[in-house]
């Protein structure tokens, strides 16, 4: 009887800090996604494909597909560069032209282009599985940090951790204490109302979409590390879960797309732990819907009142 009991507690410990590890990536991923919303309620459906990439440009200046081997810390900073200046060239390319066309034909560019880079990355690096030499990346990674009886966590997990809570806290800082932060603020209340008083709106715009997509970049190279597999189509499904975290949470709300993404990683894997790992990503949904049916806006998001 103890020794099941011992057993039961350790694989609900196990899954606890997959749960968490998992819901921090999502966290990540759905922040970009809530920013954007926030400032311009544009629904970035390609925000995926820049995780995505973020995963493919690490590993290829890492093994030396471009020409040049860089060591991993180097190619991870610039992997996350490379994913912030695409996030605004995104912006600049098929988003400010519709700034003031209607919102379905912004949501039908954003899916657009997310197809195209899907298929960019497939003609790019393939359509096979990539996966990380272990000889180029930090040994210690897969290491235990802690362990109690039959509960590992590894290194990387607490890496996954503490770099999603490091860059949650300097986001929130730059929100609200900010030049930056103001102008997204003000842009996000009244955008006709800031452009007036001096604010520039489209650079506003693509330093949030800039900040998102090296969150996301971030979230992709984490990712790939941590299940050590990089395709063409991971990013879209990581994509759709981590919208459904930021619309959980409260869409435009970045603390709701932080707990949404922990909600829907935790439902996730003791859904898969507990139930069956086939049913894993609808458990994780039907949470979603259930809150969404109590709490229509999200955990935190506002309730918006029509005007007059």
């Amino acid at each position: 009887m103890l020794t099941a009991i011992l057993e039961h507690s350790s694989l609900f410990l196990q899954q606890l800090v997959n749960g968490i590890t998992l819901g921090s990536i999502y966290a990540l991923i759905a922040v970009g996604y809530t920013m954007v919303y926030g400032v311009i309620q544009l629904i970035n459906f390609a925000h995926g494909e820049i995780y995505m990439l973020g995963a493919f440009i690490s590993f290829s200046l890492l093994t030396g597909l471009f020409g040049v081997g860089l060591p991993f810390w180097l190619a991870v900073l610039v992997a996350v560069l490379v994913c912030a200046l695409a996030g605004v060239l995104l912006d600049i390319v098929a988003y400010r032209p519709l700034r003031r066309a209607p919102r379905l034909a912004a949501l039908i560019t954003a899916i657009g282009m997310s197809i195209f880079l899907q298929n960019l990355a497939l003609l790019i690096w393939g359509a096979q599985i990539k996966s990380f030499p272990r000889n180029l990346i930090p040994a210690f990674f897969n290491e235990p940090a802690l362990q109690f009886g039959d509960v590992v966590v590894s290194w990387l997990q607490v890496i996954i951790l503490l770099t999603a809570i490091f860059l949650m806290l300097a986001l929130q800082l730059i929100v609200h204490y900010t030049r930056l932060g103001r102008a997204m603020r003000a842009i996000a209340q009244d955008k006709t109302a800031a452009s007036l008083m001096g604010v520039n709106v489209d650079r506003v715009v693509s330093y949030t979409f800039a900040l998102g997509s090296g969150l996301g970049g971030v979230a992709g190279i984490l990712v790939a590390l941590y299940y050590n597999a990089v395709y063409p189509t991971m990013g879209y499904f990581a994509g759709i879960k981590a919208f459904a975290a930021a619309v959980l949470g409260g869409i435009g709300s970045i603390p709701g797309a932080i707990l949404g993404g922990g909600i829907l990683g935790l439902a996730e894997v003791f859904g898969g732990g507990y139930i069956s790992s086939s049913y894993s990503d609808g458990i994780a949904y039907a949470v979603m819907i259930l809150v969404i049916l109590v709490k229509p806006n999200g955990l935190f998001g506002r309730q918006l009142r029509d005007k007059a």
